[in-house]
């Protein structure tokens, strides 16, 4: 019968110890940075501060989102050829939609915070405010289905696919702003276009997203162990159950 593997080997190595003291470090900096020595803004005011949470989230929940669909398509590729079915896939797949949809979350709540504070209002049917929490919500369904009791690799094959479609969603919430009419502002980053922010707040900026960047890496990393951690532990059980079934056999013969 297989032993499961002690959690400390499979959660506190010495890369993620790196990894998180780097990212505790960062998010101090970073609060010092948004919170005082980055300057107000002429029109916004202190509410300008939220931008330096609210623009990395969304960009991490899209790399996120990303590396889900990505993981996704290997795994639907790599489960029909390879003896362990191409599950490490699946856990990246899961762990990446996981962190995804948290910072989803997040900018949900930085840009409803906002909203208040510019437009007098928390929630406005805005293009970009409705196929956000569009998003937010179907990868949840994602994240339900992966919870779902299967086989592992018709779960897996099943998520992958739900996870595509997911993904569908992620160029519309990003260009909405572009392709419609709304309240929300032009992307203050983006490629190919000036930026609509200059001095400290647009370094500040910058380093916020590297910020969120390694924070969101970490907990990938943490979540995907945790993942593995659920299916050695689900194995055990399975185990236990089939030998004590094969007792109760050899008793009754």
């Amino acid at each position: 019968m297989s032993q499961i593997p002690d959690s400390k080997h499979m959660t506190a190595t010495l890369g993620t110890r790196i990894l998180g003291s780097v990212a505790v470090a960062a998010v101090l900096l970073m609060t010092l940075l948004g919170l005082v020595v980055s300057p107000e803004d002429l029109v916004q005011g202190h509410a300008v501060r939220m931008l330096y949470l609210h623009v990395p989230s969304i960009w991490i929940a899209y790399a996120a989102f990303v590396l889900t669909a990505a993981s996704s398509v290997l795994f639907l590729i790599r489960s029909r050829s390879r003896a362990d079915g191409g599950r490490h896939h699946d856990r990246l797949a899961g762990s990446a939609a996981e962190v995804g949809v948290l910072f989803a979350g997040i900018t949900l709540v930085t840009g409803m915070l906002w909203g208040r504070v510019t437009w007098g209002t928390y929630w406005q049917w805005d293009a970009r405010l409705t196929t956000t929490v569009l998003l937010f919500v179907t990868y949840l369904g994602y994240l339900a289905l992966r919870r779902l009791p299967a086989d592992p690799i018709v779960r897996g094959r099943r998520s992958a696919v739900m996870a595509l479609i997911s993904f569908v969603n992620v160029p519309i919430v990003h260009f909405s702003v572009d392709w419609w009419r709304t309240l929300h502002q032009k992307a203050s980053l983006s490629v190919g276009r000036r930026p609509e922010i200059t001095g400290e707040m647009y370094w500040t900026l910058l380093y916020s997203t590297l910020t969120v960047t390694v924070v969101a890496s970490w907990l990938i990393v943490h979540r995907y162990r945790v993942i593995r951690l659920e299916e050695l532990r689900d194995e055990e059980a399975l185990n236990a159950l089939i030998a004590s079934r094969l007792r109760e056999d050899d008793v009754g013969n």
